[in-house]
């Protein structure tokens, strides 16, 4: 029933009477990686009328991965809505699973807004709206939806270290390829799978590199044809290492390191740095439409039957859910994730 206009402004009645006229939505789903992408074609097998919202291009998150970056898994772990990844090897490489995800869009016509960033979800289950704004003009706009999946991942939002010259220009926490830094003094900072991968590349590609870690020695989680690979160039010198160490302050021309063993610090030439020190989810976008996040884990409240949120009507979906963890859900998991949502929608 319409609301009564003496109870608005007139402004306020321009918006109310603007959005009830707006195209409502069975499903809006906010992120288009692998997750979303597969959320979305459960949303079209169901029949309902669906539309992906997504910050950057499709699968952003993995195009933003090292150019020549090939995957730890089989093709098949990385499919969704059934449809085949086909490759060359064993292990299939960034373009071709760009490729992939290009072909499984055109293939089910899914419905994806690209570089729109979702600012703001309100309202109630059944009738949402959804704030958005046009990443390269800044137009914004609103939608509604009757159901909402969240399904952004966590590669936006690197985890900062707070220190001095953290925000210059030669620190980057996102690594693409080795060729500008040949013959320059590369400093990275971490231990697990993508520290040892961006050194090896590095020194491969002629740059002096030098690796620091808080931890005394490298992660054992390092996959396995990497870790006897870095542990060979560290033994032999050609990479230099500080174990149990962190970095207290990035100059121009050097950075200052500081042993947590002896608290003794020493300066040494750098120019450029590479912070790989983990992502986090966008727990503020989540908290703003009232999803409840343990402040111990980070994790978000959700089903896991069904992966509602506590939000009636907010699913979640993906490496959203993980909190902390964001090691442990990967494509191969989330892609499954639509499936459940969908069937406690149906």
């Amino acid at each position: 029933m319409p609301a009564p206009i003496g109870s608005f402004s007139k402004r306020s009645w321009r918006r109310y009477k603007r959005m009830n006229e707006m195209e409502l939505f069975d499903v809006i789903i906010i992120g288009g990686g692998p997750t979303g992408l597969a959320c979305a074609i459960e949303a079209s097998r169901a029949g309902l009328k669906h539309l992906v919202i997504e910050k950057g291009c499709i699968v952003n998150s993995l195009y933003n991965y090292p150019d020549q970056m090939t995957f730890f898994t089989t093709p098949e772990l990385m499919e969704i809505g059934d449809l085949p990844f086909v490759c060359e090897r064993e292990k299939p490489n960034r373009i071709e699973a760009l490729k992939y995800y290009r072909r499984v869009s055109d293939t089910y016509a899914l419905h994806i807004r690209q570089y729109e960033k979702a600012l703001a979800v309100s309202g109630l289950d059944g009738n949402f709206t959804i704030e958005t704004a046009l990443e390269l003009t800044g137009e914004q706009r609103s939608y509604r939806s009757r159901k909402i999946v969240i399904a952004i991942g966590y590669f936006d939002h690197p985890n900062r270290m707070g220190i001095p010259g953290e925000e210059l220009p030669k620190v980057s926490h996102y690594y693409k390829e080795a060729h500008p830094f040949y013959g320059r003094d590369v400093a990275i900072i971490g231990g697990a799978n993508s520290a040892a991968i961006t050194a090896l590349d590095l020194y491969r590609h002629g740059a002096h590199v030098t690796m620091i870690h808080r931890g005394s020695h490298l992660r054992p989680t390092i996959k396995y044809w990497i870790l006897p690979d870095i542990e060979n160039r560290i033994e032999n010198r050609e990479i230099n290492v500080h174990f149990q160490s962190v970095v207290t302050e990035i100059k121009f021309r050097s950075i200052r390191i500081r042993s947590l063993l002896s608290g003794e610090e020493q300066e040494i030439p750098n120019d450029f740095l590479f912070a790989l020190t983990g992502y986090h989810t966008d727990n503020d976008f989540l908290r703003k439409a009232g999803v409840e996040i343990n402040p111990e884990t980070m994790k978000p409240h959700f089903d896991s039957e069904t992966m509602e949120s506590n939000v009636r009507g907010i699913y979640l979906a993906g490496v959203v859910i993980a909190g902390r963890e964001t090691g442990k859900i990967f494509i191969e998991n989330g892609r499954f994730h639509g499936g459940q949502i969908f069937r406690h929608l149906k």
